[in-house]
């Protein structure tokens, strides 16, 4: 039956490997994979929180004005979800200021963990061993559950925030991204999927920061920000990630490992990250030969809805 053949160790590990050898604590376990929906949960309600205390409270100093009393609580907040009402600019400048906090707490937390991972500096460590000696560590056990949680918090608020003009290449990006996390995961690719996660953390918190700016209309802070997003991106998702990334998992671990079916599902899932990434590269390229050009604010074409005629 297929269904059956769908779920055999040589169409998720490779040769030789038995699911039998990696029950062990040491291994990455399938069942953990249970927590980050959980945790995910969570996360939106912290969002609220953040959004409510800290975003809303800051918006209203730099000048932004709303349709909610000063006390409005977080009950309020889902309820102004849920229902779908129409954002006010000081909604958008709070929902942009919790993703920036967000992402820039991923990436310190990315940083502190992958300096002192020896897979990042030899692409050797990458795949030696590979599956037996590639045990989770208590680091990678975190890394993984926080961004997962943070991923599937993104994919079930997505369809209550702003609608955003990439909202179905958004949509995919989660999609890719959990799904390569749940893969490597299960296949005990790890080491290459924290590298991915690493990559990926360097330039959101810069967009949501120029967001923030143009929001509040400090047009330096937004300008500044949105430079050091577009040399981000560029240098880590168009340069770095296919040169080294897929690379890596195209060229050489094909040196190291047998290929096994769900490997090329996971190489597939790795190319679409890159087709996505030069779509928006596009759209980010486009809106700064807009700025340099007509000399006109500095706006991320690749999810700008939020400020179009439809919502504004």
């Amino acid at each position: 039956m297929i269904e059956m053949d769908i779920f055999a160790e040589s169409v998720w590990l490779p040769n030789g490997a038995s699911w039998r050898h990696f029950t062990h604590p040491k291994y990455a376990q399938f069942s953990d994979l249970l927590y980050p929906i959980l945790a995910s949960l969570v996360i939106l309600g912290v969002r609220g929180v953040v959004e409510q205390r800290i975003f809303r409270p800051w918006g209203r100093r730099w000048g932004l004005s709303d349709n909610q009393p000063q006390d409005s609580s977080l009950v309020q907040w889902v309820q102004k979800k849920m229902t779908g009402r129409r954002l006010d600019q000081l909604d958008k400048f709070c929902e942009t200021g919790w993703r920036w906090i967000a992402y820039l707490c991923l990436h310190i937390l990315g940083i502190s963990i992958m300096m002192r991972k020896p897979w990042l500096w030899k692409d050797n460590y990458i795949w030696f061993g590979y599956p037996h000696e590639h045990h989770i560590d208590v680091e990678i056990w975190w890394y993984y559950m926080i961004e997962l949680s943070f991923y599937w918090s993104l994919f079930f608020s997505q369809f209550v925030d702003v609608k955003r003009k990439d909202f179905v290449e958004m949509f995919l990006h989660h999609v890719a991204t959990i799904s390569l996390m749940v893969l490597s995961w299960t296949c005990h690719l790890q080491r290459v999927g924290s590298l991915v996660l690493f990559i990926h953390d360097f330039s959101d918190h810069w967009l949501e920061l120029a967001k923030l700016g143009r929001y509040a209309n400090k047009q330096m802070l937004c300008d500044c920000a949105f430079v050091m997003f577009c040399t981000v991106w560029i240098v880590t998702r168009v340069v770095i990630y296919p040169t080294w990334i897929v690379y890596t998992t195209t060229v050489q671990a094909a040196q190291f490992l047998e290929i096994f079916p769900m490997y090329y599902v996971f190489n597939f899932l790795l190319t679409g990250l890159l087709l996505l990434h030069l779509f928006w590269t596009y759209y980010i390229l486009k809106a700064a030969y807009k700025v340099l050009i007509y000399e006109d604010d500095v706006s991320d074409n690749r999810s700008d809805s939020e400020d179009s005629d439809k919502e504004d």
